[in-house]
């Protein structure tokens, strides 16, 4: 057999576990994998630096398979080469603890970059690592970094408004080192693209300001897509999109070019049809013959020598590497929380405005920080004192400016946590955050250590008036699991959550308000208790009547609402105007208060004293720590925002009068 004729049956073995994952699974996209192993093959053993032996290598080219739903494609890859997977794994695909789900997902199977899984997602992602190469370039020198992102897309990650998002960034920053193929098979899920898609994606992304080229018919042709992806890696200034002309399900007789082979098995008959045309045992599953194993096991000696070779110029390289380490680590200097400052009780301070004068005092001992916004970054305190705007001028900049791009700047903050060596932090106001959604998600799925400064947190954001005020925001984020949100309740607070979220895994949402909240008395000692999600602030000095928790800017109202109890004039008609002695508890993260046993958890919230929340938020959720809540079950109001707040209650006043009717109903 010839070099060439084992490469054909190593790409047709590929095609047959592309038919046999998804039959046996009964569920699963053959149809892509098949078209698409040529380039899987050439990119794996013939283009790629990877190591399947040192996955995590620093300077590894990443790989992205955006059109997730074709994960068979890339676990028959990682199983060949020897990531890890074995034959066994190929046949579990899509079942109960297997390493092969059905999209693929980072820290589960080795050799997957990121969480691919909703269309456009990987497309972001890529842009964000592509931007963390040349800024770790810049910074450590090409011996240290010097490598490339390639992504396999789909016309759904084409249709999808984000790949519109991070393509015209990517463009406008000349992020070279991109290869893009788009995977042009004309088919969907509900039959032909051109039911809904005639875009002409070549001069598209060339408008976006990307180097383009239109491949045609050569999707079987692995000399030709080599000398493609070569071209478009020479290209340095710009990103490179390749179109490649496919054909959904080849060589299927019955099902080639048909919906039928993207999102369904083939069926039995099908697939033995389709074995005999290429050569493979119509009647066996999952053949894997040894020669083809051989071949493609054999193919990882290249990126050993690499790596070695790599290993070699680190050592002799003359770099910091203690900010080096940190910046792999996503993490500060040692001692770097010392820098934190401190903000004195009585003074006012929007905690939008606290975090920006954390990271300006900490920004250079936390060497990965790369800061942006989408277009708000004073708004959101992301702006860096001495930042250097990111651009291919200056590829060391820290400063991003993404643009009214939040959906991009989500996913491109995942990826750029997921290439390593960048710990990404961006802002928004708090009701984009629903425009970054996925990405958050697949954020928090992938364990992916970002920071998100949500600012104009509440209705106290004021006259843009309901259509920019979150009210259901706090409650949304909450229900997702693995992101944990801090919403401070002064200056003071917010430095504990900068710090909590640098020396965390996984992604931290700072919600963060607009207006000014003065700093509170015991705040600046409180960073255990911030970080234990919750803390008695304020207490009495016996058994408390009443427990008043509250976060963010209704913590000073709860303060000040307890005064009035104490005082025995907002205590509640039915209450005789008697002094109330109540607890303040500030509860800042809901996620890492629960984390904490049953003994904190009662010790701060006593499940026998009647507990009042304040929060200018929905109330959904609460009922899991108080007894009843003052918050926002409808829609806000354009006015200036102490006014919105006044109207909807959120007043000492107020909470103390709603305080002393809970008491009197509960008897006490």
């Amino acid at each position: 057999m010839t070099a060439s004729d084992l490469e054909q049956l190593g790409i047709n073995v590929v095609r047959g576990l592309a038919m046999d994952a998804p039959q046996k699974a009964n569920s699963g996209h053959p149809g892509t994998a098949m078209a698409l192993a040529p380039l899987a093959h050439v990119l794996f053993t013939r283009v790629m630096r990877h190591d399947p032996g040192d996955p995590s290598w620093p300077d590894r080219d990443r790989f992205v398979l955006s059109a997730g739903h074709a994960c068979i494609l890339l676990y028959s890859m990682l199983f060949l080469t020897g990531y890890g997977l074995t034959l066994d794994d190929i046949r579990q695909f899509r079942q109960w603890g297997s390493a092969t789900p059905g999209h693929p997902e980072v820290h589960h199977t080795a050799g997957v970059e990121v969480t691919t899984g909703p269309l456009g997602q990987g497309v972001g992602n890529a842009v964000g690592m592509g931007l963390a190469e040349r800024w770790l370039r810049a910074r450590f020198g090409s011996d240290v970094v010097d490598h490339f992102t390639f992504v396999i897309c789909s016309d759904g990650d084409l249709m999808e408004g984000i790949s519109h998002e991070a393509a015209s960034l990517a463009g406008h920053l000349e992020l070279g080192r991109l290869v893009y193929v788009y995977d042009d098979n004309h088919i969907t899920i509900d039959g032909p693209t051109e039911l809904a898609y005639n875009d002409d994606v070549a001069e598209r992304f060339a408008a976006y300001g990307w180097h383009t080229e239109v491949l045609g018919e050569v999707a079987n042709d692995t000399d030709v897509l080599e000398s493609a992806l070569r071209r478009a890696m020479a290209v340095e200034d710009r990103p490179s999109m390749l179109v490649l002309r496919s054909h959904i399900g080849w060589p299927s007789p019955d099902k080639m070019d048909t919906a039928a082979a993207h999102g369904d098995p083939l069926g039995v008959d099908e697939v033995r049809k389709t074995k005999e045309i290429l050569g493979l045992p119509p009647d066996e599953q999952f053949w894997v013959p040894e020669e083809v194993l051989a071949f493609y096991r054999s193919s990882g000696e290249r990126g050993r020598r690499l790596r070695d070779e790599w290993r070699a110029r680190f050592a002799a390289a003359d770099i910091d590497r203690t900010a080096w380490e940190a910046c792999m680590a996503g993490r500060g200097l040692e001692g770097w929380e010392a820098k934190l400052p401190t903000f004195e009780p009585g003074t006012e301070l929007a905690t939008r405005r606290a975090i920006n004068q954390c990271i300006d005092a900490t920004v250079e001992l936390i060497p990965g920080l790369v800061a942006g916004a989408g277009d708000l970054t004073g708004n959101t305190g992301m702006r860096l004192a001495n930042g250097v705007d990111q651009s291919a001028e200056h590829p060391e900049g820290s400063q991003v400016h993404y643009g009214i791009r939040e959906h991009a700047m989500g996913a491109m903050m995942t990826g750029m946590a997921m290439h390593g060596g960048v710990l990404p932090v961006a802002g928004t106001f708090f009701i984009f955050s629903d425009y970054m959604r996925p990405a958050v998600r697949l954020a928090a799925l992938s364990d992916a250590h970002v920071v998100y400064s949500w600012t104009h947190d509440s209705v106290g954001l004021g006259e843009d008036g309901p259509t920019h005020q979150p009210v259901e925001h706090l409650a949304a984020m909450r229900a997702m699991p693995n992101l944990r949100l801090i919403r401070p309740a002064d200056a003071n607070e917010t430095a504990h959550a900068w710090r909590i979220a640098v020396d965390s895994d996984g992604p931290t949402g700072l919600a963060l308000s607009r207006q000014g909240v003065p700093v509170l008395k015991g705040t600046a000692e409180a960073y255990e208790g911030v970080a234990r999600g919750g803390y008695v602030l304020r207490d009495t000095d016996g058994r408390p009547d009443v427990v008043l928790v509250g976060t963010g800017s209704e913590v000073h109202v709860c303060l000040e609402a307890a005064g009035l109890l104490a005082s025995g004039s907002g205590s509640g008609s039915g209450s005789g105007g008697r002094r109330v002695a109540a607890r303040v508890v500030s509860l800042p993260s809901w996620e890492l208060f629960a984390l904490q046993d049953d003994e904190y958890q009662d010790g701060v919230l006593p499940p026998d004293v009647p507990t009042l929340a304040v929060e200018a938020g929905a109330s959904f959720g609460w009922e899991r720590y108080a007894d009843e809540s003052v918050s926002i079950d409808r829609f806000g109001a354009s006015a200036p925002g102490d006014q919105v707040l006044e109207h909807l209650g959120f007043t000492a006043e107020n909470v103390a009068a709603r305080a002393g009717a809970l008491l009197d109903r509960s008897g006490g």
